[in-house]
């Protein structure tokens, strides 16, 4: 059945006002969208935090009173509504739509990402099974993507990897298909240890060539290639950290960097490595380099 939706443009602080008032006024489902592709990362515990120009899109029967709702919405609120935009639209297979939006996709020369539901585009290319999830990296982020081309542009035979901030483990797992013999991980979150698991599991990796750790459990064992996509702040803080887990003469690439945060850490890393040129893609960075 068709659906009358009411899209609102808010702030952070108007988001827990006008979702009562919408449910007040008989919405059947209220959801809070990005307007602007602003990435959220490792919200504080106890939080929700939203973006700083967020959509609040609510859903009511179609029979609706388009007049008389927003009449209602507006008296609830104490005053003119913010910028809005209201319209039917038709029931959908909203299942089937969500799974659509997610596809194969390549990095570089050799690797694939395959969600469960579809078949391989390569069969006889290296291809890794993750479907996306909350939270933990599916590829589709540029600083993932960055990640994933310069782990496939590797020779990682002989190699051991380590994940720092490993998440979903799709970088760990993408080095252990592309020849790694062993990597490990690490995590703040059990849950992300969890999901690298499991996600290892469905990629048919042997739990030993595989462990994940948290941080304060690691062991501090160098390894010939890192990868940490984490965030500018925690790489600049722990590069002294980050870089003795190292090999001499092994392999460092960092992302989860704006463009405007490239330098500051670069400056963090060039004492203790010859670092490349810094990749860009769609305002993310990454810094990779050899270890001196």
């Amino acid at each position: 059945m068709p659906w009358l939706q009411v899209r609102l443009a808010i702030t952070p602080e108007q988001a827990e006002t006008y979702e009562d008032a919408l449910l007040e006024v008989g919405a059947v489902s209220v959801t809070f969208m990005d307007a602007e592709d602003q990435p959220i990362f490792e919200p504080d515990l106890g939080t929700t935090p939203l973006w700083s120009n967020t959509h609040l899109l609510a859903l009511f029967e179609a029979d609706t009173d388009e007049t008389a709702l927003l009449a209602h919405l507006q008296l609830l609120c104490g005053g003119a509504l913010p910028e809005h935009h209201v319209e039917r639209i038709e029931d959908q297979d909203w299942e089937r739509s969500w799974m659509d939006g997610f596809q194969p996709m390549r990095f570089g020369q050799r690797l694939w990402i395959v969600p469960s539901w579809h078949a391989a585009p390569q069969p006889d290319a290296v291809n890794l099974l993750l479907d996306p999830g909350l939270a933990f990296g599916t590829g589709t982020h540029p600083t993932t993507a960055l990640c994933l081309e310069w782990l496939d542009s590797q020779s990682l035979d002989n190699c051991s990897v380590l994940d720092f901030g490993c998440g979903s483990g799709i970088l760990a797992i993408a080095a252990l298909l592309l020849g790694a013999p062993q990597a490990a991980g690490t995590d703040i979150d059990p849950q992300a240890l969890e999901a690298s698991r499991d996600n290892a599991s469905r990629n048919g990796i042997d739990p030993a060539r595989f462990p994940v750790y948290l941080p304060a459990d690691l062991p501090q064992q160098p390894a010939d290639v890192v990868v940490a996509n984490i965030l500018a702040g925690p790489l600049v803080s722990l590069a002294p950290q980050i870089t003795a887990l190292v090999k001499g003469g092994g392999r460092l690439a960092l992302s989860g960097i704006l463009a405007e945060q490239a330098e500051e850490v670069r400056a963090a890393y060039a004492s203790a490595f010859d670092l490349d040129p810094t990749a860009v893609k769609d305002g993310w960075v990454r810094i990779s380099g050899v270890k001196r």
